[in-house]
This record gives C-alpha cells, sequence and structure tokens, in this order.
C-alpha cells in the first residue's frame, strides 16, 4: 500500500518547511509513504526549498492554475506515481501533519472511500464570528445537496482512495472543497469525517484578502455549485416564490375589479403577467438544467474511464519533476499498480 500526501503551492518557501516538519514518512498499514508537492506557478524559491526538505515528487505548473486546478493536477500526478491513498493537506501548516494517522484510519479499515477533517471550527479562536457563521452554513447547505454529514466542508485536509481519487473532477476554478463533496455524495463514494487539529495561523489567507471577499466569494461559490448539482430545486423554487408573486398582484387587481375600480389598477395585471412569464422561464431553467446535470453525470463516467485507461497505458504525469529522493521513474507507480489490479481481475474471471 502507498500513501502519497499532496501539498499544493503558491509562493511558500517560508511555511513549507514547517508543514514538512510534522508530516510522517511512515504509518501503519502501508508500505511507502511519499511526499508531493504540486507548485501552481510559484514565483519564490518553493521548488528549491521542497527538494531541499526531502520531497519525492513535485508537479510545477507552468502559471498560477489557481488552488482547484492545482488540486486537480496534484490527484491526477499521484494516482499515475501509484498511490492507493492520497491525503491533501495546505502548505500553510494550518493542519496538524500527525493527525494524518487519523483521516486514513476510515480508508485502511474499509470503511470510507472519502474522510475529511473536521476543524470544529467553533473553537479555532483566529476565526471571527463572521467567517465561523459562513462556514456553518455552507457546510450545512453542502450537507443538503450531497446527503453527507461533513461538518466542515471547507476543510482541506482530507484522504481519498484510490477510486474515490478516479471518479472526482473537480469544475469549479476556485474551490475544490465543497464541490468534490457533493460530488462524491451523488456517487457510490462512502463519506466519513474524523476531527482534527489545526496550528496557530502562520499568515493571512491568500484566496481571501479581506472579509468581504470571502464572504462574496464563497457565498458565490456555494449558490454555484448547489445550482450546479441541484438545478430542479433552486429553479422550481424560485419559479414557485415569483407564481405566488404573481398571483398576489392578480388577487389584488381583482379585488379591485369588482369593486369597480379596475381599470385604475391594469398596471397589476401586467405586473402579474409579467411575474408569470418569469415564474415559466425559472421552470424551463430548472427542467434544461436537470437535463444538464444528468449530462455532467454521464461525463464525469467518460473521464472516469479515461483515466484508468491511462493507469493501463503507463501515461506518465503531466508537468512531473522528480523530487530529491525520487530514484524511479514516474510511471514505475503507475505501472505497479495497474498490474496488480489486472491480476486481480483475472483472478476474480478465473
Amino acid at each position: 500500500m502507498k500513501l502519497i500526501i499532496q501539498i499544493p503551492c503558491l509562493n511558500e518557501e517560508q511555511t513549507l518547511p514547517v508543514t514538512l516538519r510534522d508530516l510522517p514518512r511512515e504509518l501503519p498499514g502501508f508500505d511507502v509513504v511519499e511526499w508531493l508537492v504540486i507548485d501552481d506557478g510559484s514565483t519564490d524559491r518553493t521548488v528549491d526549498v521542497a527538494r531541499a526538505n526531502g520531497v519525492d515528487h513535485i508537479v510545477r505548473l507552468t502559471s498560477n492554475k489557481g488552488l482547484a486546478n492545482g488540486f486537480q493536477a496534484g490527484l491526477d500526478a499521484a494516482l499515475k506515481l501509484g498511490a492507493d491513498v492520497i491525503v491533501n493537506t495546505d502548505a500553510d501548516n494550518q493542519y496538524y501533519g500527525p493527525d494524518i494517522a487519523k483521516l486514513v484510519v476510515p480508508i485502511v479499515a474499509g470503511d470510507a472511500d472519502m474522510v475529511v477533517g473536521d476543524r470544529q471550527v467553533m473553537t479555532i479562536e483566529h476565526f471571527s464570528p463572521l467567517k465561523k457563521t459562513l462556514q456553518r452554513f455552507g457546510s450545512w447547505v453542502v450537507r443538503q445537496a450531497s446527503t453527507t454529514t461533513v461538518p466542515d466542508a471547507t476543510s482541506g485536509f482530507r484522504a481519498y482512495n484510490r477510486e474515490a481519487a478516479l471518479a472526482l473532477q473537480v469544475v469549479s476554478k476556485f474551490t475544490y472543497t465543497l464541490e468534490t463533496i457533493i460530488q462524491a455524495g451523488k456517487m457510490t463514494v462512502a463519506v466519513d469525517h474524523v476531527p482534527i487539529r489545526t496550528n496557530a495561523k502562520t499568515r493571512e489567507s491568500r484566496l481571501f484578502p479581506s472579509m468581504w471577499s470571502y464572504v462574496r466569494r464563497n457565498g458565490l461559490s456555494i449558490f454555484r455549485i448547489y445550482s450546479m448539482y441541484e438545478p430542479l430545486r433552486v429553479f422550481m423554487t424560485a419559479a414557485a416564490v415569483v407564481m405566488l408573486a404573481a398571483l398576489a398582484v392578480w388577487i389584488r387587481f381583482l379585488v379591485a375589479f369588482i369593486q369597480g375600480e379596475g381599470a385604475g389598477h391594469v398596471q397589476s395585471l401586467i405586473l402579474g403577467a409579467v411575474l408569470f412569464n418569469a415564474g415559466v422561464v425559472l421552470g424551463a431553467l430548472g427542467v434544461i438544467g436537470d437535463l444538464l446535470s444528468g449530462q455532467r453525470i454521464m461525463l464525469q463516467r467518460v473521464f472516469e474511464r479515461v483515466r484508468r485507461i491511462e493507469l493501463e497505458l503507463e501515461v506518465p504525469p503531466s508537468h512531473y519533476e522528480p523530487g530529491a529522493t525520487s530514484s524511479h521513474e514516474p510511471t514505475t507507480g503507475a505501472r505497479a499498480g495497474g498490474k496488480g489490479r489486472t491480476e486481480e481481475r483475472e483472478a476474480v474471471e478465473l
């Protein structure tokens, strides 16, 4: 069993050594534990620092693609390097590295395909009350959309087994945390969560330059992702609200008409008609969105099959560079993993 711990980085030469210092090199249930750094177009010495601190693998993107794209590139590379389990953590030392041992227990035991670390955000001192409230609201929305019980949906400290990593495909360019949970809930991926610890704050967030930016971007992401995966519910609810407003306006006109004052309330009749048409359009958008959602699921299955074919063909990771201790070809892990799974299938057939 091979575990690869991936760390997306953007100009992290100062905090990366501290983060790496607490990461495990040995864990029960694993024969090999390796580290992978995804350099998302850093302009400092992040890659040099990674090599100096013993990172095994490096995925070096030529320009800044964003956290979600960096995460996806890491998943693809880890799979091709033969990972059976992939753990994602942040380079700013937010998460307590030794808790990786707790994170992978449900996966090693076969009880979960994906495990999310619960930071218990209400106990984090440097989170403002507004941020805590938004975190709880966002997690609640994700639970409703995904039918999971994850209490901390924005946590980036999480583990995936091979099958879960193969199935996930991030669409959002901003964040992967919310979308991957919803995707997992919609597919045959068992999701679990464990309480984890966090470290003291090392620097300000680079994703959110201000609290207003945090509220705006996370709020839009929550709405967009929820609309993407539950379009019928979102648009039909909006259509029902608009239709009720149209009905209220028409009732007002009807009352005035009965009282002989209908000529003075023609604007209510027009407004009701406009609202009714808007409701019909919103309902139609819900139906179209639901059909597109079905197509999206089919495309995800196609992407999963493409990934499996790439592993069988031993396609090397994109933008890959060997790290300080890497002495093997990048496809060796994929070759070994592919061979093992082929032998398993042959044994089942026999």
